[in-house]
């Protein structure tokens, strides 16, 4: 139940108008990885990328973008048991680095810029603007996600909705 419900928030989040590069997706990869089982981890976030790709409109860097979501969810499992304020930022911080090299390299890769080192170079200095803002968005977003789910974990009893909420760690 809770992976439906993250895979549906983070597709009307990627739906919704918002500033470019400020998605909760890459923050929901790394919850994914920390909260879910295996399987699943990868699963959620790229069923996100994917199923509103198909809105959104496919295009040559998306293989990338999901690849580095992926990881990003990979990344998350080592959070598994040591899901705390300094490692979940830290993590976030990462993930929002891997996100750019692996996307503005796919930038690079599929042709938008000259196929050489300087060329390499330009795609990761145009990059810079959109991993600003893909850095804030990681971070608020990963303390949001992170923070909402320990709160509400902490207060809700052994109830029937503890049992649709939360995984059991």
């Amino acid at each position: 139940m809770l992976a439906i419900f993250i895979i549906l928030a983070g597709i009307a989040a990627r739906l919704i108008p918002h500033t470019a590069n400020f998605s909760p997706v890459a923050a929901i990869a790394l919850f994914s990885g920390a909260y879910l089982s295996r399987r699943y981890s990868w699963i959620v976030p790229l069923a996100i990328y994917a199923l509103s790709d198909v809105f959104l409109g496919f295009h040559k860097v998306s293989l990338f973008c999901w690849a580095s979501i992926i990881i990003i969810a990979i990344l998350g499992q080592r959070l598994q048991k040591k899901r705390n304020i300094v490692n979940v930022t830290a993590y976030s911080l990462l993930a929002a680095v891997l996100f750019f090299l692996i996307t503005n390299f796919g930038v690079w890769a599929v042709g938008f810029y000259p196929r050489t080192l300087a060329g390499l170079g330009q795609s990761y200095l145009m990059g810079i603007p959109f991993f600003r803002i893909s850095l804030a968005a990681n971070l608020i977003f990963s303390l949001v996600i992170f923070g909402i789910y320990e709160f509400l974990d902490k207060r809700v009893k052994e109830t029937q909705l503890r049992t649709v909420l939360f995984i059991k760690s």
